[in-house]
């Protein structure tokens, strides 16, 4: 069992479902393509694009145990409609990221890759949020490998799509472009609490 200070826990809008949402027991596991094998020796997680040096920045996974860590209790919202109450992860805040490799002063948004050339993106305000993370625990125990080890990115305050599994770079952009699901119908920002589950709801 993983032990962690439960001080630094974050609890996000946990107390209603967005509208549209349906409660779910459990914690289904939803994935587009075969899961990853994990290669400890190969691995690593890279920052590139629009760094404030113009530098990529590259960690391997023993390194990212070693960086600071929180918790953050969570709610997650699919954007077919079901929701699964009280995850409590633990991982790398994404401030920690940030000033470990700092975007340039014109960088708007990010683009999360994960295995496979899976992708998704994100306003920068998205990625800063407080309760955005890099998880490598999940209620105590580390990631199965189906639900994303050995690290992913969880963005509790948007549709699940947004948060990749199986994650391994941050890109810095300065201008957005669409992601895996987004250039495939769904919303580009993916607000669970405004309903944006489609593309086609943007021109509204």
């Amino acid at each position: 069992m993983f032990s962690f200070d439960a001080s630094a826990r974050c609890a996000v809008r946990g107390d209603a479902l967005p509208p549209g949402q349906r409660a779910v027991k459990g914690w289904p596991v939803s994935h587009y393509g075969p899961v990853p094998r994990f290669r400890s020796d190969r691995w690593n997680l890279q920052v590139f694009g629009a760094t404030a040096t113009g530098a990529k920045h590259a960690w391997t996974f023993d390194e990212i145990r070693k960086l600071p860590m929180t918790a953050v209790t969570a709610d997650l919202h699919c954007a077919s409609g079901t929701t699964t109450l009280g995850h409590e992860f633990f991982g790398v805040p994404a401030s920690a990221v940030l000033d470990l490799a700092p975007p340039a002063p014109d960088v708007t948004h990010v683009m999360a890759w994960a295995e496979y050339g899976y992708s998704a993106n994100m306003r920068l305000v998205d990625f800063t949020s407080e309760q955005t993370l890099l998880a490598t625990h999940h209620n105590g125990e580390p990631l199965t490998v189906e639900h994303g080890f050995p690290l992913r990115l969880v963005v509790p305050h948007l549709y699940g799509y947004k948060g990749p599994k199986w994650l391994r770079g941050i890109e810095y952009m300065t201008r957005d472009r669409r992601g895996f699901w987004e250039e495939r119908g769904y919303h580009n920002l993916a607000d669970p609490w405004t309903e944006q589950r489609h593309s086609y709801q943007e021109d509204e």
